[in-house]
C-alpha cells in the first residue's frame, strides 16, 4: 500500500465517524440508542443485515473456503436460507415484534421465567463475543499482510474506529454504516472480479483451470455422517436451515435489528428480501475464489506469497495478496476498505447486540433499581458498548488455527450451540406445557451432546450438529415439562404461543403465506440452478481449454 490507498482507507474511516456523531445527536433514551425509535426502512434493514452477513468472514473465508477446502460446495448452505426465512417469519420474529421487546431473552421471561432469559443472555453474551473475535482477527492479518502494521496495532485501530462510531451512533450508526459499507462490499466484489479473470485467461480459462473437483456444487452422495462427508447436501441443507433458523431467529445481533422496522410487516419484508438476495451476494464472493485460484495455477508466484511464517498457505490470504500483486494503487484503496467495511458491518451490530443484553437482561433487571432518565439512559448503554468492543478485541488475540477456513470456524463454534438455543425459542413459541425447569435441564442436554458428537464421532459433520442439538433440547425440554406439570402453565402461555389465526394476531397487512411459497419455489430452484453450474464449470474441462 502506498499514500494513496491509505487516504482512501482514511477518508472512509473519517466519513463513517462524522455520519455516527450526526446520527447520534439527538438520541435521549434506551429504545432510541438500540432500536432506533422503530423508525427503519425496510430496505435500510435488509441492506444492514447483508452487510452483517457479508462479514470479513465470508470476503476471506469463502474464497479461501473455495481454493483450499471444498471449492463451490459451500453454494450448498444457501439452500437453507429462503426455507430459514420461512420460519423465521411465522415461528419467531413477529412473537417478539408482538412483545415490543428490545432484548430478545426478555421474550423468554414472560413465556417461562428469570432463569431462562439469564441462562441464554449470558450464554449469548460470551459465545458472540468470543466468535467476533475471530472477525477481527481475520482482518487484523489482512491489515498486517497489506500494510505492514503489527498484527496488534492492525487489531487496534480497526475496533478503535469501530468502536467510536457505535458508541456514539448506536443502531441508526449502525444500521446506516452497514448501508453504506454493503454498496462498498459489493463494489469490492466487482473491482476483485474485474481484474483477477482477465489475469486467469478470461472468462472460459478461469473455469477451465479451476479444478475440476472443486467444480462440483451438488453432493447427493454422502450424509456426513461418516469422515469427508462434511460439506455433502443432506447436512448443508438440513443442519443449515437450523442453523440459520436460530441466527436470523434467535441471535440478538441480527433480531435486534429487526425490531428496529417500523411495523412486523417491515419486518417481515426484510426477511423475505435476504432470503431472495443472499445468494447473487455469496455466488460473486464465491466466484472470486474461483478466478484467485485459476491466478495461482498461472501464477505460482502468488502461493508462496500466501505462505505463513511456518511455511503453510495460508488460503485466508488469498484474496488480499492477490490485490497487492495485480491491482493499481488507489483501488488496492477500495478493496481494502471493502475489508474494512466488511469486519465492521460485524463488529458494530455484535458490540451493540452485547450492550443491549447487558442493559436490558443483566444491568437492568437485577442491579438498577429504578428506569434510567436524562443523560445517563444514554450514557450506560455507550458505556456498555465501549466495554464489549473492548473485551472482542481481546478475544481476537485468542484466536487463529481453529480451523483451515475463517468462514469454517465461525460456523463450527456456532454450531455447538446453534440448536439448543433455537430449541428454546421453538419450545415457547410452538407448546403450551414447556415451563422454565423443562428448559434449564433441556440446554445442557443438547449442547452436552453436541460437545459428544465432536469428541467421540468425529466423523459425522458439524453441520449436523445444529439439528442435533435443537431436536434433543426439544424432545428433553417437552418430555421434561410434561412428566413434571407446572400448574397454569397452559393458560399463561397464551399470548406467547402460535396462532393459528396468524393474521389476526400479529395483524398482518399482507397475506404473507404467498411471500412463503415464493421463498420455498425459490429454493428449489437454486437447486436447479446450482446443478446447471455444476455442468456447465465442468463442460470447459471436457472441452480441452484445462489442457
Amino acid at each position: 500500500m502506498n499514500g494513496l490507498d491509505w487516504i482512501v482507507v482514511a477518508v472512509y474511516m473519517a466519513a463513517m465517524l462524522v455520519m455516527s456523531a450526526w446520527l447520534g445527536r439527538h438520541q435521549a433514551h434506551e429504545r432510541d440508542y438500540y432500536l432506533g425509535s422503530n423508525r427503519m426502512s425496510v430496505w435500510l434493514i435488509a441492506s444492514s443485515t447483508m452487510a452483517t452477513q457479508c462479514s470479513t468472514n465470508s470476503l476471506l473465508g469463502a474464497p479461501a473456503f473455495v481454493i483450499g477446502v471444498g471449492g463451490l460446495l459451500w453454494l450448498q448452505y444457501e439452500l437453507a436460507v429462503p426455507l430459514a426465512m420461512i420460519g423465521v417469519m411465522t415461528w419467531l420474529l413477529p412473537f417478539f415484534r408482538r412483545q415490543g421487546v428490545i432484548s430478545v431473552y426478555e421474550y423468554l421471561e414472560r413465556r417461562f421465567g428469570p432463569r431462562s432469559r439469564i441462562v441464554l443472555s449470558v450464554f449469548f453474551l460470551f459465545t458472540r463475543a468470543f466468535s467476533t473475535g475471530v472477525t477481527v482477527y481475520g482482518v487484523g492479518l489482512v491489515i498486517e499482510t497489506i500494510s505492514g502494521l503489527p498484527f496488534w496495532g492492525a487489531v487496534l485501530i480497526l475496533g478503535a474506529v469501530t468502536v467510536a462510531y457505535d458508541y456514539m451512533g448506536g443502531i441508526r450508526a449502525v444500521v446506516w454504516s452497514d448501508a453504506v459499507q454493503m454498496v462498498i462490499i459489493a463494489a469490492g466484489i466487482v473491482l476483485c472480479l474485474t481484474y483477477a479473470i482477465p489475469e486467469a485467461g478470461g472468462w472460459d480459462r478461469m473455469w477451465a483451470a479451476f479444478p475440476l473437483e472443486k467444480t462440483r456444487t451438488l453432493d447427493f452422495g454422502k450424509t456426513g455422517f461418516a469422515e469427508g462427508g462434511t460439506f455433502a447436501f443432506w447436512p448443508m441443507v438440513i443442519g443449515g436451515f437450523f442453523l440459520y433458523l436460530s441466527y436470523y431467529g434467535c441471535d440478538q445481533t441480527q433480531v435486534q435489528r429487526e425490531l428496529s422496522t417500523r411495523s412486523v410487516d417491515d419486518t417481515n419484508m426484510s426477511l423475505f428480501l435476504n432470503g431472495v438476495l443472499r445468494f447473487p451476494l455469496v455466488l460473486a464472493y464465491c466466484l472470486v475464489g474461483v478466478a484467485i485460484a485459476a491466478v495461482m495455477r498461472a501464477d505460482p508466484g502468488l502461493v508462496e506469497a500466501m505462505r505463513d511464517s511456518g511455511g503453510a498457505v495460508n488460503h485466508n490470504l488469498a484474496v488480499p495478496v492477490f490485490c497487492l500483486r495485480f491491482l493499481p494503487h488507489g483501488v488496492i484503496g477500495l478493496i481494502i476498505v471493502s475489508l474494512f467495511a466488511a469486519a465492521m458491518s460485524s463488529l458494530d451490530s455484535t458490540i451493540n447486540s452485547l450492550s443491549a443484553v447487558t442493559m436490558r437482561d443483566i444491568v437492568g433487571r437485577y442491579w438498577l433499581k429504578r428506569k434510567l432518565t436524562g443523560r445517563p439512559a444514554i450514557l450506560w448503554p455507550r458505556l456498555t458498548t465501549l466495554f464489549w468492543g473492548v473485551v472482542c478485541v481481546v478475544f481476537s488475540f485468542l484466536v487463529g488455527g481453529v480451523s483451515t477456513s475463517i468462514i469454517e470456524s465461525v460456523n463450527k463454534l456456532a454450531s455447538l450451540a446453534n440448536g439448543p438455543v433455537l430449541a428454546v425459542f421453538l419450545l415457547a413459541t410452538l407448546t403450551r406445557r414447556a415451563h422454565d425447569r423443562g428448559v434449564m435441564i433441556a440446554v445442557p442436554a443438547g449442547f452436552a451432546a453436541n460437545l459428544l458428537t465432536w469428541w467421540c464421532l468425529p466423523g459425522v459433520s458439524w453441520v449436523w450438529w445444529n439439528f442435533s442439538g435443537c431436536f434433543i433440547t426439544f424432545v428433553t425440554g417437552y418430555l421434561v415439562s410434561v412428566m413434571f406439570p407446572e400448574p397454569g402453565i397452559v393458560e399463561r402461555s397464551g399470548p406467547y404461543v402460535y396462532h393459528r389465526e396468524e393474521s389476526r394476531f400479529f395483524d398482518y397487512r399482507r397475506d404473507w403465506r404467498r411471500y412463503r411459497v415464493v421463498l420455498a419455489l425459490y429454493s428449489v430452484a437454486l437447486v436447479a440452478g446450482l446443478w446447471a453450474l455444476q455442468r456447465y464449470a465442468a463442460g470447459f474441462h471436457a472441452s480441452g481449454l484445462s489442457d
